[in-house]
């Protein structure tokens, strides 16, 4: 299926596979672009050097097209999209806004930059600024989110920016691909379908707990870092819920500590970073000091298996997700569906279940 999206990137589907942190490592990324989507490496909690190997690994593993995400505010941004230029990476993704002067040396060598976005008024600032095309995640989507579904958030960036779109939040088949070209998207990006499938390295005892999960088990909570985080319902949500800010403070300390050494920053880079994250995002002090919890008790989950000291990010589709594929078999799927859902609203029928 040939969309701008195919046509930008050039891989086969329109299909994307968000940077989740702790989970899009390079296994997930190369099974996704060997079906012929987008992976996307989420470097966020690499240092600079395990970011170069991360990315040789992948290109060892398959020669179809994938993309990087970088933090936007982090202080070695500049260092990272070097990186990225010296590899020859296609795609560069960014949960937040990139500067114009990232995005200009990035187009300048070749490489294709998609932003994520959460509000019309970003999608129009990046697209301003010379991105290529931008990812639009509506309030179902996992992790950080709005309160504007995909399908209200949706046509809205659509008609306003001239640049592909890609829609998340709440994607997970075919159906859904559909709907969003109806939209007037050029593809749909997934992140809780990808990390649910056999080629994910999250630990099995912890997608055991996302397969069970009904759409009632998936909310969204302050708790962890202050910002709305969706997320799956735990015993550990629930106590910190009830902790008081002081305790939840107290354990952002810590946070701030092992996420300093496991990602190399020194101190003073550390808050730097927190320094540029409160402008980006416009936050306040208290939510600057929890942000480290977010990274750290993700990787309690994602990485050790630990369900009761970890949170498990996830989009509401986590309720209707009952399989672990591959992803060559969940690309295919999702194709193959969108292309019977298509074929019979063009002969009046009723459209393919899933």
């Amino acid at each position: 299926m040939e969309t701008a999206l195919t046509r930008l990137v050039g891989v086969r589907h329109p299909v994307v596979q968000t940077g989740m942190g702790w989970v899009a490592g390079p296994r997930l990324v190369s099974a996704v672009a060997e079906a012929g989507a987008l992976g996307i490496l989420a470097s966020a909690t690499m240092t600079r050097e395990r970011l170069r190997d991360a990315i040789r690994e992948v290109r060892s593993r398959t020669g179809a097209p994938f993309g990087v995400n970088l933090r936007a505010d982090a202080g070695d941004a500049a260092d990272r999209v070097r990186i990225l230029l010296e590899e020859g990476v296609r795609v560069a993704s960014f949960a937040l806004a990139p500067s114009p002067e990232l995005i200009a040396e990035l187009k300048a060598g070749g490489v294709v930059v998609i932003p994520s976005v959460g509000a019309r008024r970003h999608a129009e600032k990046v697209a301003a600024w010379g991105a290529d095309a931008v990812i639009v995640q509506g309030g179902e989507g996992g992790g950080h989110t709005g309160e504007v579904a995909t399908s209200v958030l949706l046509p809205q960036v659509v008609d306003a920016v001239r640049i592909p779109v890609v829609a998340a939040g709440g994607f997970f088949d075919g159906r859904g691909l559909v709907a969003a070209l109806a939209y007037g998207a050029a593809g749909v990006a997934m992140g809780t379908r990808f990390l649910l499938t056999s080629d994910s390295t999250v630990p099995d005892a912890v997608k055991a707990r996302y397969l069970a999960a009904t759409v009632r088990d998936v909310t969204v909570t302050r708790a962890v870092d202050g910002l709305p985080h969706r997320m799956l319902r735990s015993e550990l949500v629930d106590a910190l819920e009830r902790s008081g800010r002081v305790r939840a403070f107290g354990r952002a300390v810590r946070e701030a500590a092992r996420f300093r050494r496991l990602s190399g920053l020194g101190r003073r880079q550390l808050i730097r970073d927190g320094l540029a994250l409160r402008h980006a995002k416009e936050l306040s002090w208290s939510q600057v000091l929890l942000a480290p919890n977010t990274p750290m008790l993700l990787r309690s989950a994602m990485v050790d298996g630990r369900t009761d000291l970890g949170v498990m990010a996830a989009g509401q589709v986590a309720g209707v997700i009952d399989d672990l594929p591959s992803c060559a078999e969940l690309v295919e799927r999702v194709m193959a569906q969108a292309g019977e859902v298509i074929g019979a609203l063009r002969a009046g029928g009723a459209p393919m279940r899933s």
